[in-house]
């Protein structure tokens, strides 16, 4: 019998009773009773855009320097989502997007506005230090042809009135801006600029348009709040009131309309080290505003309601994975532009092959592959192939982020395997960041060459642990506990992530064969 075949017939032995748990989400929204719990995904996907196209809801969502980056999803009741796919196969225009002088973390692709006219779906988006972005294509699931305009808008918001005519909102928070931009008819060309609005703070400009009203949505993120103006010009005159903010149920969003008329708002939240989480809530209708929650418990997003559209299966999102496809999962990416010959799903058939990119440390590696934390609590496990880990390498598993606490695989002189535990937090420097690095436990001798690991992301508590196993039965902790944190300024501007790494400070290095990685709620 092939070392494979043992090597998988012990994993499915000792892994078979976690897999059966996992399946997709460690959370489940949909109550199965015709009501929800917010919010529908337990995870990072922040800065959330929704449309409805027919009976189809489309969500689009930041990505940051992650790669592939601007991810969409789909759903037919606002509950219920799958992927669809990634917008931008790999990141162009900055040397910092190859993890060069010091990387793009923070940086990248965020605030993007998806929208749709005579059959193509557009999105705009801003990269920072770049000029505004437009995305096309007739299908949803691309490919997206892409140009550039001339200006370069803030949260660009996306609008097409009635006639079909193009616009852009943008609301620069620091002086309370609000710009409006005019589009030609196939949006490659500024048309128009002008100053239309003063909202002090506001920023993530949303347009919707309900009877002779243009209503324009705002986050005010120094107070975590939420603005809506309405006017019937989109150049003004505008009004403004306040809507609800973070602990009401969230400060950045808008609203949807059903496909029996009535509207829905979905809304982000900062929601500590699992990061910034997307609700959904009703939407009734006073004295021409929209309020938020229902006639009975107004001004608040609901923790539990009534499904907006009865009779769509349960879905979740995709996580466990056993790498037997010959492309990698939606729900994967990288923490920036991949290497793409020190990755490979196809030269082992049935593991992921992560070849030892050339850096000092975690955070300067090139090809960490990343999947979003998962909550209230998430365990993930991956079991890996040691057999080709050479001197100097670092392979493993753990947490990215504010804090990347993880357990590195290596080699000493004498050929022994080694652990490695370290907590490395980002933290403010004089330029940009740096990273403090706590090394917990070093180099411990272990046996075999199969090992598991196991990363624990507890979000009700914002604490993390980790433990090795070599049957995956019997775990031994490693290193104790430490926080997990959310911090714009620092880290990666995300919740915290999982991480599967492999990095040898030397020109030449082995590498960590990866057959499985499941995720759980214990």
């Amino acid at each position: 019998m092939t070392a494979r075949r043992l090597f998988s017939l012990a994993l499915g032995a000792t892994l078979a009773g976690v897999s059966a748990m996992a399946g997709g989400q460690v959370w489940q929204s949909d109550r199965g009773d015709g009501t929800y719990a917010n919010p529908p995904l337990y995870a990072d996907y922040p800065d959330p855009d929704i449309i409805r196209v027919g009976r189809d809801f489309y969500f689009i969502t930041t990505t940051f320097a992650n790669v592939p980056g601007l991810t969409i999803m789909t759903s037919r009741d606002l509950v219920n989502w799958r992927f669809v796919g990634h917008v931008i196969d790999r990141l162009e225009g900055l040397p910092a997007y190859e993890l060069k002088d010091g990387g793009a973390y923070r940086k990248g692709i965020f605030a993007p506005s998806l929208r749709y006219r005579d059959g193509v779906f557009y999105i705009a988006v801003t990269p920072v230090g770049e000029k505004t972005r437009i995305y096309r294509s007739r299908d949803i699931r691309g490919p997206w042809a892409m140009n550039r305009i001339g200006e370069e808008a803030f949260d660009p918001g996306l609008f097409f009135d009635t006639d079909g005519s193009a616009y852009i909102m943008t609301s620069v928070g620091s002086d309370g801006t609000t710009t409006l931009l005019s589009l030609d008819r196939d949006l490659r060309r500024v048309t128009d600029k002008r100053v239309v609005y003063f909202n002090k703070g506001a920023e993530g400009s949303k347009i919707v348009k309900r009877g002779d009203f243009y209503y324009m949505f705002n986050a005010i993120p120094r107070r975590l709040g939420m603005t809506v103006s309405r006017a019937k010009s989109l150049f003004g005159p505008w009004e403004t009131r306040d809507q609800i903010d973070d602990k009401t149920g969230g400060h950045q969003g808008a609203i949807v309309d059903l496909p029996d008329g009535r509207d829905y708002g979905f809304v982000m939240v900062d929601a500590g080290a699992i990061g910034r989480m997307t609700n959904i809530s009703p939407v009734f209708w006073r004295d021409g505003w929209p309020v938020w929650g229902t006639p009975d418990a107004p001004g608040r997003v609901p923790a539990t309601a009534t499904k907006p559209i009865m009779g769509q299966p349960i879905r979740q999102l995709p996580a466990s994975d056993d790498f037997a496809d010959r492309t990698l999962g939606l729900q994967w990416q990288w923490n920036h532009n991949p290497l793409p010959d020190r990755w490979s799903l196809t030269e082992r058939p049935g593991f992921l092959r992560l070849r030892a990119t050339q850096a000092p440390a975690l955070w300067s590696a090139r090809n960490t592959l990343l999947q979003k934390g998962q909550g209230p609590f998430g365990r993930g496990v991956v079991a890996i192939d040691t057999s080709h880990i050479v001197a100097g390498d670092q392979c493993g598993f753990g947490t990215f982020g504010k804090y990347s606490g993880h357990i590195a695989v290596g080699r000493g002189a004498d050929g022994r395997l080694t652990l490695t535990m370290r907590v490395i937090e980002d933290v403010a420097a004089d330029k940009g960041t740096t990273q403090k690095t706590d090394v917990r436990v070093d180099a411990r001798p272990v046996a075999g060459q199969r090992l598991f690991l196991r990363t624990d992301m507890d979000f009700r508590s914002d604490r993390a642990s980790l433990a090795y196993s070599l049957d995956g039965r019997d775990w031994q902790g490693l290193g104790g506990d430490f926080p997990l944190a959310f911090d714009w300024r620092t880290g990666t501007f995300q919740g915290q992530q999982f991480a599967l790494f492999c990095y040898n400070p030397g020109a030449k290095g082995g590498w960590m064969d990866v057959d499985r990685f499941t995720l759980s709620g214990r």
